[in-house]
């Protein structure tokens, strides 16, 4: 068959999936939406307090009032400047701009519209990655999740960096993908299982100007997390190893130069942040300065695996007249000692930290009600288990998994130093979904007596 003629038989099939997208995002958004009311409401007249998860939301919400009034952006006397990246904040600060008379209800609205995008970049994703018919499962499995649909109007991070996140994958994702005109033996290695849609995006775009939107996407979720600012080499390695191994259309030369423009793309972002705390602490700092306290957390004499920030408190005296720069250094080296005199103990504390990280339900002591622990688990161990189903059945695709069980593996190994919990691993249940609905088509074409089998899903 022609190409124009498979670009004329895949247009129905297309209109048809977005149709189902549409649907997936509409009841994601409703019931966003309606969490967000209910939450809001319970806060109001059953508790009496603005926040659910305390700590980390005041922090956050006093940061958003400051950049909505035009203050200096700090927390505590004395001042620290660079405590949070500026993402978070300035999401709440457009809230509390536009609805000055119920701005946590507008924030949880417009963080409940973040999370919807989010699922519609997971559809997105499967699209690059070439497993299109994954698409509209993986979104509608995180558009009714109770733990992301939840955690989307908890007015936390999670859900903003979780859509940064995805945009930083595609960015990446469409920077491998084909241009037009390419032979079919030059395409991804998720394309050459499966020959890519007559529409790729990449189709019509230079390469360098999709190198510098990666770079760009990237540098959002830093801006919303630091912690996705390791995540920038690892994703150029990854790009380079693929481009030599695979031989895509764009060779590892080319390549080479466009993870370059990638990179500078992400510190030309990064920079105005990086200038303005040299202005205020005196050292070029590209990401925060709560590195240290946070690293301390997870691996001192008293720790758990929990978070238990109280020692802060407690040596408030002893570190009166440094400055945060010389505070956050204070703390790593504390860390990094603790790490180096007490490598057993810091191994059984990852090994807690893990268990909390991999928990299929909440562990955080406000959230052990039955029903809800209950709800989450019925989601959360089908997705484990589909997903390394899935891993195993595609385990010949890496650049797949690589972008789908990837930054699950990064964050786990990031929380065996800093503190664990469920809630760090949500953002990675996004693209996660997208193997375990892989996972999920391929086991339904493999029951016996199935009548509603999928086309199967190529994995040579």
């Amino acid at each position: 068959m022609s190409d124009g003629a498979q670009a004329s038989a895949a247009r129905p099939a297309l209109a048809d999936e977005r149709r189902w997208l549409l649907l997936v995002l509409a009841v994601a958004f409703m019931l966003r939406v309606g969490l967000a009311f209910g939450l809001q409401a319970w806060l109001d007249d059953s508790v009496g307090r603005r926040f659910l998860i305390a700590g980390d939301a005041d922090g956050y919400w006093e940061l958003g009032r400051r950049l909505a009034s035009g203050d200096e952006y700090s927390l505590y006397n004395p001042p620290r400047h660079v405590l949070r990246m500026p993402g978070f904040p300035a999401l709440l600060a457009v809230a509390i701009r536009l609805v000055p008379g119920r701005p946590e209800l507008a924030a949880r609205l417009l963080l409940a519209l973040t999370g919807t995008v989010a699922c519609g970049l997971v559809w997105l994703l499967a699209r690059l990655l070439n497993v299109p018919r994954a698409g509209v499962p993986a979104a509608a499995f995180c558009a009714i999740s109770p733990l992301l649909a939840g955690f989307s109007v908890v007015l936390l991070s999670e859900t903003l960096f979780a859509a940064c996140l995805l945009l930083s994958l595609c960015g990446v994702a469409w920077l491998a993908l084909p241009r037009a005109g390419d032979s079919a033996s030059a395409q991804n290695p998720a394309a050459s299982q499966n020959p890519p849609e007559p529409t790729a995006p990449a189709s019509r775009i230079p390469s360098v100007l999709r190198a510098m939107l990666a770079g760009l996407c990237t540098a959002a979720a830093v801006y919303a997390r630091p912690a996705w600012l390791l995540a920038a080499p690892l994703l150029g390695v990854m790009l380079l190893v693929a481009a030599w191994r695979h031989r895509w259309s764009i060779s590892p030369a080319r390549m080479i130069g466009l993870v370059l423009v990638l990179h500078l793309t992400v510190a030309a972002a990064l920079l105005p942040w990086a200038l303005r705390n040299r202005q205020v602490t005196g050292h070029l700092v590209w990401t925060t300065l709560w590195m240290g306290p946070s690293l301390y957390d997870g691996l001192h004499p008293g720790a758990t695996g929990l978070s238990d920030m109280t020692f802060f408190e407690a040596d408030r005296a002893q570190l009166a007249g440094l400055s945060e720069y010389e505070i956050n250094e204070v703390y790593r080296q504390r860390a990094l000692e603790f790490l180096r005199n007490e490598p057993g103990r810091a191994l059984i504390l990852a090994g807690v930290k893990q268990l909390r990280y991999w928990s299929p339900w909440p562990n955080a002591a406000g959230f052990r009600h039955p029903l809800l622990r209950t709800a989450v688990a019925l989601f959360s161990i089908p997705l484990l288990l589909l997903a390394g189903y899935g891993a195993w059945q595609f385990r010949r695709q890496w650049w797949l998994l690589a972008l789908t069980l990837g930054p699950l593996l990064y964050f786990a190994a990031l929380h065996t130093l800093f503190v664990g919990s469920l809630r760090y691993r949500l953002p990675a249940e996004y693209p996660l979904s997208i193997l375990a609905a892989a996972g999920l088509l391929t086991l339904r074409n493999h029951i016996p007596g199935n009548t509603f089998r999928h086309k199967p899903i190529k994995n040579r």
